[in-house]
């Protein structure tokens, strides 16, 4: 088995070993992951944080020990706060919120014995439900990208994980994956903000996920990340005036 971590901002991770196959899913600065595979220009990798599966260039990831993998594992993530941000090597990298910073300690992280320096602000993990929400809207306005995990381009469950992994809680890549965890509530009204709300498709399958906030009101990824009106029948759209998307079941996580 071999090993590896991301040192590059974003990488795409693709459903098939070829540049035009779909992307479905990123892979962000300092995250780790096993190689399942390795191709002459691709490599099959398995993310440590999710389980998620999928193939990346072998030109956009480096190799490390099992024990730093192990070692990374059992660490509590340090994960940089600002939308966009710049780490230290011998130049400036930008990052992007939501970033991994290995074995950091005073203004430091590590990655095969090379020295990061980062001046930014970080969490390491779980604050306060409500500082879910403040995460949430960091990401207003984000295009909506298939695949996406960051503020340049990101889909709906993409979001809903990025803004719980900032407290520290790591959930599952996919909508219906997530849908999985946590305590269904019964109501809207039974809600708090930092609560997720799934929607299905005509054929009953769970397709969406957004973040409930105060007074009815839901924020997710849909041509942008966006807030409208939610009910007991689903995302209410103010802008056309219809209803967008069908109510599954409500989730508190945490």
């Amino acid at each position: 088995m071999n090993y590896g971590i991301s040192n590059l901002s974003i990488v795409p991770m693709r459903n098939e070993a070829a540049d035009q196959s779909e992307m479905v899913n990123q892979v962000i600065f300092g995250e780790h992951f096993k190689v399942l595979e390795i191709r002459k220009k691709w490599s099959k990798i398995r993310l440590a944080h999710d389980s998620y599966e999928g193939w990346i260039c072998n030109k956009q990831w480096i190799e490390i020990e099992e024990d730093i993998y192990k070692q990374l594992d059992k660490e509590v993530a340090t994960i940089t706060t600002d939308i966009l941000d710049i780490i230290k090597k011998t130049h400036h990298q930008p990052i992007v919120i939501g970033s991994i910073l290995p074995s950091y300690k005073s203004g430091h992280a590590l990655i095969n014995n090379e020295m990061y320096q980062f001046d930014g602000l970080t969490t390491p993990g779980f604050i306060k439900k409500d500082k879910l929400v403040e995460n949430a809207l960091m990401y207003l306005n984000a295009p909506y990208l298939w695949g996406g995990r960051s503020p340049l381009g990101i889909d709906c469950s993409g979001f809903t994980q990025m803004v719980y992994r900032l407290q520290g809680i790591d959930l599952p890549r996919d909508a219906y994956q997530q849908a999985e965890v946590g305590t269904t509530l019964s109501f809207v009204e039974e809600s708090e903000p930092g609560d997720l709300a799934f929607f299905d498709n005509t054929e009953g399958k769970i397709n969406h996920v957004g973040i409930i906030l105060e007074d009815n009101h839901i924020i997710h990824a849909a041509g942008k990340v966006r807030i409208d009106r939610i009910d007991q029948q689903g995302i209410f759209n103010t802008e056309i005036g219809n209803h967008t998307h069908k109510l599954r079941l409500i989730k508190s996580i945490c």
